[in-house]
């Protein structure tokens, strides 16, 4: 399972609060899978450049067809205006036809949790999908 281990892209005052966002993106085929996994690196870099950005991971399962995105931010503004920036904007439309399921889920950590652990983003992400089938 490639990985992609959290890296640090700048050090928050340590008393303040993170906007933390984890991700489940599943794409439709298998032929899909290259595609989207360059594309993400591309999202990757922008990340390390992306102002208000406090670091990110990613983990890759190919072979069920799975992304997972882990990422910590300033405010919900800095996430957004990411979001909105090439090639990000550009990538998530392009992606929009291959993609089968996306789960998100967003919360507030101390900034002294991060990195946040795979374990409780995969936890949160698996009660939001619960929630948005109920």
């Amino acid at each position: 399972m490639p990985t992609l281990r959290w890296t640090t892209v700048s050090t928050p005052a340590p008393d303040t609060e993170a906007f933390v966002m984890a991700s489940r993106l599943e794409v439709r085929s298998f032929k899909d899978v290259p595609r989207f996994f360059l594309q993400s690196l591309s999202a990757w870099k922008q990340v390390s450049r992306a102002p208000g950005a406090y670091g990110a991971s990613l983990i890759a399962e190919p072979l069920k067809r799975t992304f997972w995105t882990l990422s910590a931010w300033e405010d919900k503004d800095a996430l957004y205006e990411y979001a909105r920036t090439e090639p990000h904007r550009s990538i998530m439309i392009g992606l929009r036809p291959t993609m089968k399921d996306s789960v998100f889920t967003f919360w507030r950590a101390p900034v002294a949790e991060l990195p946040i652990p795979w374990s409780d983003a995969r936890r949160r992400l698996a009660e939001e999908q619960a929630r948005s089938r109920s």
